[in-house]
């Protein structure tokens, strides 16, 4: 009896750290994920970050773009990004497309 009991207390504790969780990963936090265009359409936009990350996103009617250009169609291949989306989504979406101007490199030859 005792062990049914234990049990019992361990699955509703299981239960209530659960729903305690669910919410939090519901609505995960924005992230910004930055690169250059490598392509983009009518329904997605592929962005490269020159590290070896080359990501997807897909755009939905809650998609704001904002920055140097304002418009989903204006945005172009080469131009620099930052698209704000939940990372654990699959697929991923871009709620925000922000553009800017392209960076400076870093590094300097002498």
């Amino acid at each position: 009896m005792l062990k049914t009991t234990r049990i019992a207390a361990v699955a509703v504790s299981l239960l209530v750290a659960a729903s305690w969780l669910a919410p939090g990963i519901a609505s995960a936090q924005l992230r910004d994920f930055e690169g250059e265009v490598s392509s983009i359409n009518e329904s997605k936009i592929i962005v490269d970050n020159k590290k070896g990350d080359k990501i997807t996103f897909e755009k939905t009617g809650e998609t704001t773009v904002e920055g140097k250009v304002t418009a989903w169609d204006a945005v172009k291949k080469g131009d620099w990004v930052a698209v704000a989306s939940k990372m654990l989504e699959k697929p991923r979406k871009a709620y925000k497309v922000v553009v800017k101007d392209k960076p400076a490199d870093a590094a300097v030859d002498d």
